[in-house]
């Protein structure tokens, strides 16, 4: 490594920043890790409202050396990043978008805490400016965070300093295809290819501005890009995470965060061919990725939508998104001596829906607000008692093979339901 090598580089993606840009810049000249540790690479992406002339203006004033590249509109923030991570010299980088800030010695501790620590992804506390941010993964500083069991899968922004050698090794790259959550996918690889990653939470890295002139880039778009974009994300996961419990943890993201908006409150306002059309593009995914232990992870509406756009049920998801959207209360049935929550959505035990009550069944986390719960299942007591009574039994099989759960048998159902019904709820369009 040469003694003259930054720790860190900068990437900064601009495109219309202004006047949001000179708060950034400030808060690039005011890290206190010092000018000679790091350099800055930022890509004017076609402004026309003097972005390019203030990132040059910076450039000649700026302790730190500063390379400044404007280029045609590109159409979205993937190819401007990836042209400044191609010019990055850095041990690290970091990616700056051009409307939010840094706090002064974000830099300072996140590179300190990956020396430390050796990993190769630090995430730095995020804080909103009239905009939400989010927050479960903040609640403590961790030097070694795991990627399965905690909520950092909650945060895939490109806001994170990365270990520049990893995304090298791994020919990690921003999807320029992508209209909308190419870091989401970015993040994600590296997480799961990075030789650990970090948190530090006991400081505000980072401020996540919100704009008040509608140009995010995330703000808009047709609602086949998130569909695009949870796609990418779920062969991603896929790709690198065999099946099972491990791949059904990191699978809630793209599922609850990407796919379940779209049979929320904006599901009421779309038309009937949008309808359609969205659940033909949520089939394939429904097929391929939507298990038992997924379900099982989810909150019971979510789930319950989730079952009911595998299944191809439009007549009934209508119902559900309604009662949801109206943030109404469902009713709550306390059965088996307290071990068993329902929450009654519409359609809860309604011989035409055949909707499984296992769908409708809370599990611990969500039941346990429910007066009356009891945890600890009653099932688990009764199998307790009965194995002394089946071991004198020689009658019973060994080798037998269990029954599915309730759970898995509701999810190979609408598997089924949904593929004797999609001719006719997709309007005969192959999905």
């Amino acid at each position: 490594m040469s003694e003259t090598q930054p720790d860190v580089t900068v990437i900064i993606g601009a495109y219309e920043a202004m006047p949001y840009l000179v708060d950034c810049l400030a808060s690039v000249e005011a890290q206190t890790i010092g000018p000679e540790r790091v350099e800055v690479i930022a890509v004017d992406d076609g402004s026309t409202d003097g972005t390019g002339e203030c990132l040059e203006e910076f450039a000649a004033r700026a302790a730190m050396p500063v390379k400044v590249i404007r280029q045609e509109n590109s159409g979205g923030p993937s190819g401007p990043r990836n042209i400044g991570l191609g010019m990055a010299t850095g041990r690290y980088v970091f990616f700056l978008d051009a409307d939010d800030r840094l706090g002064a010695e974000a830099l300072e501790r996140l590179v300190a805490m990956a020396d430390e620590a050796g990993t190769d992804v630090v995430l730095g506390r995020v804080e909103g400016v009239n905009r939400n941010a989010p927050k479960s993964m903040w609640r403590r500083t961790v030097k070694r965070a795991d990627v399965f069991s905690s909520n950092i899968k909650f945060t895939l922004s490109a806001q994170k300093l990365f270990r520049r050698s990893l995304l090298e090794r791994h020919g990690i790259r921003f999807d320029e295809s992508l209209y909308t959550g190419e870091d989401a996918l970015f993040t994600m690889e590296a997480y799961l290819r990075a030789d650990g990653v970090s948190v530090v939470a006991d400081y505000t890295c980072y401020y996540l501005v919100g704009r008040t002139d509608g140009k995010h880039v995330t703000q808009g778009g047709d609602y086949t890009h998130r569909f695009d974009s949870a796609r990418a994300l779920m062969r991603l996961i896929a790709g690198l995470v065999p099946e099972g419990e491990k791949r059904e943890k990191l699978m809630v993201r793209p599922f609850r965060v990407t796919l379940l908006p779209q049979f929320g409150p904006r599901y009421l306002e779309d038309g009937e061919e949008v309808r359609r059309h969205k659940l033909e593009l949520a089939g394939p995914l429904m097929d391929a990725y939507w298990t038992e232990g997924l379900a099982r992870r989810l909150k019971v509406h979510e789930r319950l939508r989730l079952h009911l756009v595998a299944a191809r049920r439009p007549d009934l998801l209508l119902d559900v998104v309604e009662f949801v959207a109206a943030e109404k209360e469902p009713p709550v049935r306390l059965e088996k001596g307290g071990t068993r929550v329902y929450f009654a959505y519409p359609h809860f035990r309604k011989r035409r829906a055949r909707v499984p009550d296992a769908v409708y069944l809370a599990e611990p986390p969500e039941a346990r607000g429910v007066p009356g719960y009891r945890e600890g299942s009653g099932e688990a007591d009764a199998k307790a008692k009965a194995a002394p009574a089946a071991a004198a039994k020689p009658s019973v099989k060994p080798s037998a093979k269990r029954k599915p759960s309730l759970l898995r048998r509701a999810v190979r159902k609408a598997r089924k339901w949904g593929r004797s019904r999609r001719p006719q709820t997709v309007g005969g369009r192959s999905s």
